[in-house]
């Protein structure tokens, strides 16, 4: 009897933890608050709330994201020597500059690109235009203020200090592919005026300036003199595919796919399906490090351009293959936790929360676009959105992020890369994964069964499961 009594005491304080799911700081164990049993000694408990996502808290916290980065992110101009606003904009002086945005926020940068498609993205899926208002407002910033900059540039030759330099003077993937293709899919959305001058600018950047492979593949001049970063499929392909949408020239489809087949061929392993950070054309036999978000880079890279890739390009069949391996082998390794770790296949790394968050995404996405079937798949994103859940926390901060990392050779600077709420890469997968998470929630091919204590995504038409025995 006493025995049950305690038991019973246990069941109710796992059940008053669950009280505090909306919290980054809420600490387990928790009770799966789906079975309804407060005596069933077959329940588990779990470090973060294993149950069935609400919508209505999936938007909550969605919703605390965007505010969040509404006021972290304002758009003035201001003299960067002693913070006064700039008034006059006839006449440029050269102390002119963006108003500095909480922690790291720039407004130009791309990992803003990320947040401004995840804000589309969430508006798309929950109804919310509400969503999109940041973008709209840093749009219009960019329209009435480049004209500013441009004639301070011409004036006072500052080069990067000018706060426009990503857009007067692009000089890297990084500058140019991914708020290219969050200006496009604005374009597409009528979201914020029409910045076709800028979006000229970045997609010539990516489509003919980018150093490249002798095979087309993108590249870069650092750490060694000819290496390929796994991020730079993000930072070219969803361009180059919203190009292709865009303009309906078969030529940006053609180019997106071969980076997609050609950095698999270099950095995909297929025994492990995932992907190496990166490759040095001197040394191309080194060790692999295989650094989370560099995979997270390459799936949400595949998964943008099979949303726009026509149905009849004859790449298209090779992408969609290339996405199902890497999913595969990425939900091998989800942690216990429903995150995944900085290395992706190190377990005594920690969890990072924005590959995490690319992870969920790209496999919701995946299920919801018909990719890859619900079955298991369905699982292992709503596992890892309850794990990400807990990673923003009340004031809209996305936590446990890592820092902006080079390509490195030793797995020591990777394992000790520091995280922070101030790593902007962690904001915008966070919105894509809720809003596709919304999606699935609602998706009406797919039966979410809640059957002996776990959930099994059934997908329509796959027959009638019989549970009798469990009854």
């Amino acid at each position: 009897m006493k025995l049950k009594t305690n038991v019973k005491t246990n069941v109710l304080a796992a059940l008053a933890c669950c009280a505090l799911l909306g919290t980054a700081h809420a600490e387990g164990p928790f009770r799966n608050p789906d079975n309804k049993n407060p005596n069933d000694l077959s329940e588990g408990t779990y470090p973060v709330p294993y149950k069935m996502p609400v919508a209505a808290e999936i938007t909550e916290a969605l919703n605390r994201i965007r505010t969040y980065m509404d006021k972290s992110t304002p758009t003035r101009v201001v003299n960067r020597k002693t913070g006064a606003p700039i008034t006059d904009f006839k006449n440029p002086v050269a102390e002119a500059a963006f108003e500095d945005a909480a922690g790291d926020y720039g407004i130009l940068v791309y990992e803003m690109g990320v947040v401004h498609s995840g804000l589309l993205r969430a508006a798309e899926v929950t109804g919310d235009q509400g969503f999109t208002a940041m973008t709209r407002r840093h749009l219009q910033f960019f329209a009435d203020k480049l004209p500013y900059f441009r004639a301070q540039e011409q004036k006072y030759h500052l080069e990067r200090a000018n706060s426009f330099s990503r857009f007067l003077d692009p000089r890297a993937l990084d500058d140019a592919g991914s708020m290219c293709a969050a200006l496009m899919r604005a374009r597409a959305a009528k979201v914020g005026p029409d910045l076709a001058g800028m979006i000229a600018t970045c997609s010539d950047w990516v489509a003919n300036k980018q150093f490249r492979l002798a095979d087309g593949t993108m590249a870069r001049k650092r750490p060694q003199a000819v290496s390929l970063w796994g991020d730079d499929m993000y930072m070219s392909i969803p361009a180059l595919a919203e190009m292709g949408r865009m303009t309906g020239e078969r030529k940006y489809y053609d180019d997106a796919v071969n980076n997609v087949l050609n950095m698999s061929k270099y950095l995909f392993n297929p025994q492990l399906g995932i992907y190496t950070h990166g490759w040095h054309a001197n040394a191309p036999d080194s060790p692999r490090f295989y650094w989370s978000r560099a995979n997270g880079w390459a799936v949400l890279a595949m998964s943008d351009l099979l949303d726009v890739l026509p149905k009849d390009h004859p790449g298209r069949d090779k992408v969609l293959e290339q996405l199902r391996a890497t999913l595969k082998g990425i939900a091998e390794r989800q942690s216990g936790t429903g995150l995944w770790h900085q290395m992706i296949d190190r377990s005594d790394s920690y969890l990072e929360t924005s590959a995490s968050a690319m992870f969920v995404y790209a496999i919701a996405h995946a299920v919801n676009q018909g990719w890859i079937s619900p079955t298991v798949y369905g699982s292992v994103a709503q596992a890892g959105w309850a794990g990400l859940a807990t990673k923003i926390n009340a004031q809209g901060q996305v936590e446990g992020t890592c820092v902006g990392t080079t390509l490195a050779s030793d797995q020591v600077y990777y394992y000790h890369r520091p995280t922070s709420v101030h790593a902007l890469h962690g904001y915008g997968p966070m919105l894509l994964a809720g809003a596709e998470m919304l999606r699935l929630l609602k998706n009406p091919n797919v039966n979410i069964e809640y059957k002996v204590r776990t959930y099994h995504y059934q997908p329509k038409g796959a027959g009638q499961t019989d549970y009798r025995e469990h009854h």
